[in-house]
């Protein structure tokens, strides 16, 4: 899940080398923070927040190999 999540933002953004993904599991559910630079934001949310809606339903399609729901979050 964190490499897929580094792999969609890496080609979104201007500065792939500022990309942080950190991994939380919470019982069944696992949280995934993603951070970019402050320039970068705007591209990984996009209009209406259609991008990170797309990032989201790619990660709920994947699901973890063991059953956990994962749950895509945007940190400024």
């Amino acid at each position: 899940m964190k490499q897929l999540v580094e792999f969609i933002a890496g080609r979104l953004v201007e500065y792939p080398d500022r990309i942080e993904v950190n991994l939380q599991e919470e019982g069944d559910n696992l949280a995934i923070e993603l951070r970019v630079a402050q320039e970068d934001l705007g591209k990984v949310i996009g209009k209406q927040g259609r991008t990170a809606r797309a990032m989201r339903a790619v990660l709920a399609a994947s699901k973890a190999g063991d059953g956990k729901r994962a749950r895509l979050e945007i940190v400024e």
